[in-house]
């Protein structure tokens, strides 16, 4: 019998105990990390066969929603229904979102699917996380959290070569068929591998749906400007959305609707500038994900899957640069912080520079680019946020981070789309208007970019942050 003071091993991750459970939990963090890269190869084949070139955005935007509103449940389900049949749920809501999408005769009820798979996929990830801690021994946790991160890093190999193949093959609807094939798998395999555990008889923790709810709203208006024409309407409800994303800040200070700390809504103090930050760089460059594989197959001619490689390039660059820095003392955090923002900030000027008008090179190197600033800040600013955090609230501060970037991927998508209209893009998806029209939309996010390299600065200056004990 292995005694609790045996060092963690990465072998013992691969024993009969516990090998199958833990490729349960990679599996369902893979079920998520790809989605971003395979949705971005394969929606303009979606976009052609089902008529959606205005709804772009709209396919990112609606996942995220659904992930949001399912990641601030997590807790209240594990509590309610325990693990087991709250994992097998979520899988079955994912399976059925992509069997949604997968189906879909028009862009309308594809996008419904979206949303399901949202919901499913944000459950997942949370309930996988849950597992860890429910499941492995406390001296296996880090190595499956590392195990989980590496995830991501695969996906960024993968998602791209499983959505061009489909999409070459003039299949796209295949690959979210074969997705949820594995959400079904998935929830076959957590109802004999994960143990049969009474509810939680706890108090669940309260959800804040005043929060969400008017989170929804105003990513929902936003992502209607993408459809309406003119340009008085669009830059209308972009501003009401602005104004509810306001709304839901205010709301969020009360103590019974709790989705961020109370800082979040204070971009002066410094974990307020880490949350400001976080949130403006994903509005910033979420517009990648949407838009760049689309215009480069349109204007490049290349095929779907360099333009899903071309992509993914970010991810790439995002995991080379948090390694190098992943050893750095705290006395250096504040200069890396601000060199990684500044670097996104270049990075996506670049983007706007070479998008449609330079060689593919460029346009790769900018992406390399975005995801190396990503990387040496990231990290480093989600840790400097948590010191300045009061002790008490550190756990919802933790948990806030992974949520401001889906509110900030949601809004950027929406506002993407948005954009996109105002050009022109969503009624004309040309090879001409994509050239001249690109360079104007990715320029939109840069004075937002910009935005987060003055928040990224004030959370470098940041040096009177309340140090937790031992720091």
């Amino acid at each position: 019998m292995t005694r609790p003071d045996t060092p963690a091993r990465w072998r013992d991750l691969v024993s009969p105990a516990l090998a199958p459970r833990a490729a349960l939990v990679v599996l369902g963090v893979w079920l998520n990390a790809a989605d971003a890269l395979v949705t971005a190869t394969i929606m303009p084949s979606v976009a052609h066969d089902l008529g959606g070139a205005a709804y772009f955005g709209w396919a990112v935007a609606f996942y995220l929603t659904g992930s949001i509103l399912a990641g601030a449940s997590t807790g209240q389900l594990s509590h309610r229904l325990g693990l087991r049949p709250a994992m097998i749920l979520s899988a079955l809501a994912y399976a059925a979102g992509c069997g949604l999408s997968a189906a879909a005769p028009s862009i309308e009820s594809f996008l419904i699917g979206r949303v399901l798979q949202g919901i499913g996929a944000g459950w997942l990830v949370g309930f996988c996380y849950v597992a860890i801690g429910v499941v492995f021994p406390e001296r296996l946790w880090a190595r499956m959290f590392s195990a989980t991160a590496g995830v991501w890093g695969v996906a960024s190999i993968l998602g791209p070569l499983v959505g061009g193949i489909f999409a070459a093959a003039g299949h796209w609807r295949g690959a979210f068929w074969m997705f949820a094939g594995q959400g079904a798998v998935f929830a076959l395999a957590c109802l004999v591998l994960l143990p049969a555990r009474r509810p939680d008889e706890a108090v669940p923790p309260a959800l804040a749906w005043r929060t969400l709810g008017v989170l929804a709203i105003a990513i929902s208006v936003i992502a209607v400007a993408d459809v309406i024409g003119g340009v008085v309407v669009p830059a209308a409800l972009l501003a009401l959305g602005v104004a509810l994303l306001a709304v839901a800040a205010r709301i969020n200070a009360m103590p019974s609707e709790r989705l961020l700390p109370p800082e979040a809504a204070r971009p002066l103090s410094v974990a307020g500038a880490g949350y400001a930050m976080i949130f403006a760089m994903e509005v910033a460059t979420v517009v990648i994900n949407v838009y760049e594989a689309a215009i480069l197959q349109s204007v490049y001619r290349v095929s779907p899957l360099v333009a899903g490689y071309a992509v993914s390039v970010m991810a790439v660059g995002w995991t080379a640069a948090a390694f190098l820095v992943s050893a750095q003392p705290e006395r250096r955090h504040g200069a890396f912080i601000v060199a990684g923002a500044a670097i996104i900030v270049g990075g996506c000027v670049l983007m706007a520079l070479a998008i449609g008008r330079w060689p593919l090179a460029w346009i790769v190197a900018a992406g390399a680019i975005i995801g190396a600033g990503f990387g040496l800040s990231w990290s480093l600013a989600t840790g400097r946020i948590l010191r300045a955090l009061p002790e008490a609230d550190r756990a919802i501060g933790s948990a806030a981070v992974p949520t401001t970037q889906l509110v900030g991927g949601a809004v950027g998508a929406a506002a993407a789309g948005a954009a996109a209209n105002l050009l022109g893009l969503a009624q004309s998806f040309t090879p001409a208007h994509a050239q001249a029209a690109g360079p104007w939309l990715f320029g939109a996010f840069v004075p937002v970019a910009m935005i987060g390299l003055l928040a990224a600065a004030r959370l470098a200056r940041g040096a009177g942050f309340e140090r937790s004990p031992g720091d």
